[in-house]
């Protein structure tokens, strides 16, 4: 079993790494920016596909891996992964339809629901508590589904034709534009100091450093990572304000 995800704040890693391990002892999990996954992919048969959603669609730095990637999905068997801090009418089916177009078997569907990482918005913004629940809840639904795989009954999240038309009609189609491609809208303010930080973690190598200042490019792909690592708080995407910076390890 490997565990492939894309993650920006710990949500997405933490309910594939837990899956897998529920599956199989020997287990392997790796980001798909590390450059040894595209080897690991080819070396398994089973796959567990983990990435957030946005406005009911697929991060664009996701698919363009599964499409820049085509020929590695014939004949593999997937279970989609989709976490997402509200709803997703079809998360987990975005990714399986271009999995199946490249000869992949779909094995199932997952929708988790994790704390809301968008930190310079206050929409689904929860206390700590109410974060420790959700995580909690998102663990007991993980356990289940395991159970359930190990019995050969698989999830069906976000994959019937109702499914596909929900998450078309509740926002794909509303907000395709911010996800058709990568953005430009990330921000960098005064406050910044040049650290680094942020250039080092971003997955698109979309932040520069020049003259000891961050600068942003147009390959942003909504991943907050860098909103949530900033210790300045200099940074913002969707907003104008951090709002909360977001990191599961500070609620398991």
């Amino acid at each position: 079993m490997l565990g492939v995800f894309f993650s920006g704040t710990g949500n997405t890693e933490y309910c594939v790494r837990l899956l897998s391990s529920l599956l199989d002892e020997s287990y392997e999990i790796v980001s798909l920016e590390n450059p040894s996954s595209i080897k690991k992919i080819e070396e398994r048969d089973t796959i567990i596909f983990g990435y957030p959603i946005q406005y009911s669609n697929i991060p664009y730095f996701v698919r363009e891996f599964i499409i820049k990637n085509s020929f590695l999905w014939k004949n593999k068997k997937i279970i989609c992964l989709a976490t997402m801090g509200a709803f997703s009418g079809d998360g987990a089916g975005c990714s399986a339809r271009l999995f199946k177009k490249y000869g992949a078997i779909i094995l199932g569907g997952l929708h988790i629901k994790m704390p809301d990482s968008v930190c310079d918005s206050p929409l689904l913004k929860k206390n700590t508590q109410e974060k420790e629940i959700i995580i909690k809840n998102a663990t007991e639904k993980i356990k289940l589904i395991a159970n359930n795989i190990k019995n050969k009954i698989y999830p069906n999240d976000g994959l019937s034709s109702i499914s596909h038309i929900i998450g078309l009609l509740g926002q794909r189609l509303w907000f395709f534009h911010k996800t058709k491609t990568y953005s430009n809208n990330l921000t960098i303010n005064e406050n910044c100091i040049g650290c680094g930080l942020c250039s080092k973690i971003c997955p698109t190598q979309n932040i520069s450093i020049v003259n000891l200042k961050a600068i942003g490019g147009n390959k942003c792909t909504l991943c907050y990572r860098c909103v949530s690592n900033c210790p300045q708080k200099a940074i913002t995407i969707l907003g104008k304000k951090v709002i909360e910076q977001y990191k599961l390890d500070n609620y398991i």
